[in-house]
């Protein structure tokens, strides 16, 4: 306990001593959770939609007033289907709602068409856009068809009530901010200790340390202990400002919550000590842990986009991740609630790759010169 004690005062020591690191370890967080977290959104508002009313009545009119009052859609009236184009073309219009000349004529024979034309650059943007401009349509068709009393008859009549659950608003920030708790904890446990051993190696301190009875393990944990406080203090800006600024609720166990994150972190740590140890550079460090901790965690990981969705091989790469691991959990804490299985899997197999982390990273500070 007394040689743990002296290496960790030394430790504290160089991490204070190290600004840039340690601003790096607590002002980072902050920058990629306001980021991420107001820069990055699903969500799709305010999209410009160009209006063509070849048809002047009334019902017309109605037919698209609900596209004014929204904060989904915004109507941009034009005269001729020739300046849509034109707009949709610059991309400055995502699509292109048309009223043909005969929509009343039509309407009121029961055959009324409206077209609707989309920019599929972006698919997710499209599919989004059209299901406002559908929705917007049918509740004016529904409102027509409630003045006018002709309700269809009891039989083989279908009411469709959605509910949507786990994220009731469909808020896009519900489901990407616990994401982001997940990025935070990879960049700062794999960058900021994949520069520790390295830089020991580099000034030529380790072989002093060496010398010492100081054993692998003692060194290992008096490393990690300064900057899992680091990333204590990370996890808690990152809690409220998903509590406070995002108001993404919690639905599980805060105390698992806050015992899942420590273990993910710790296996951050213990990667990014493992990397310093075998590349012995801080430069192929720092870059090893990016390639091999953040990026997967951001791309692979499920933050992104649905694993379901990928090929067989990426499936199997991405459960390799510990990251892939803790994101499913996290989502399921803050949206779904305690599930027993998915808290247990999740947890066993952080814990696992905590322990062959440690002897592997036991096993680069092994008292050998080479």
């Amino acid at each position: 306990m007394r040689r743990f004690i002296a290496l960790l005062r030394k430790e504290v020591r160089q991490m204070l001593r190290d600004k840039s690191n340690l601003a790096v370890g607590l002002l980072l967080p902050i920058a990629l959770i306001l980021l991420f977290g107001y820069g990055l959104s699903f969500d799709v508002k305010n999209a410009p939609v160009a209006v063509v009313l070849e048809d002047s009545a009334p019902d017309a009119r109605a037919a698209v007033a609900g596209f004014q009052g929204t904060i989904y859609l915004s109507p941009v009236w034009v005269t001729h289907m020739t300046e849509a184009e034109r707009l949709l073309r610059a991309g400055e219009v995502d699509a292109i709602v048309r009223v043909p000349q005969d929509f009343s004529r039509r309407l009121a024979a029961g055959d009324a068409r409206i077209q609707l034309v989309l920019n599929g650059v972006n698919s997710t943007t499209a599919q989004t856009v059209e299901g406002y401009v559908n929705s917007a349509i049918a509740t004016w068709a529904q409102k027509q068809v409630d003045r006018a009393g002709n309700k269809p008859p009891a039989l083989g009549r279908v009411e469709v009530v959605q509910r949507m659950w786990f994220n009731e608003t469909g808020n896009s920030s519900w489901y990407l901010v616990p994401g982001l708790i997940v990025l935070v904890l990879t960049l700062i446990g794999a960058f900021l200790t994949s520069l520790l051993i390295a830089r020991e190696w580099e000034r030529g301190t380790l072989e002093s340390l060496f010398v010492t009875p100081v054993r692998p393990l003692e060194l290992i944990f008096a490393k990690l202990a300064p900057y899992l406080v680091v990333g204590a203090i990370d996890l808690v800006l990152c809690l409220l400002a998903a509590r406070f600024l995002f108001e993404v609720p919690l639905r599980g166990s805060l105390p698992i919550l806050c015992l899942a994150s420590m273990l993910y972190l710790l296996v951050s740590l213990l990667l990014g000590l493992f990397i310093s140890g075998k590349t012995r550079n801080q430069f192929e460090a720092s870059q090893l842990a990016m390639l091999v901790s953040f990026m997967p965690a951001m791309m692979l990981s499920g933050f992104v986009f649905d694993l379901r969705n990928v090929p067989l091989v990426i499936q199997v790469v991405a459960q390799l991740l510990p990251a892939t691991h803790f994101m499913g959990l996290i989502k399921t804490l803050f949206l779904a609630g305690d599930h027993g299985p998915t808290i247990l899997r999740s947890v066993a197999i952080l814990s696992l790759y905590a322990v062959v982390l440690v002897f592997a990273t036991q096993r680069t500070l092994r008292k050998s010169l080479d």
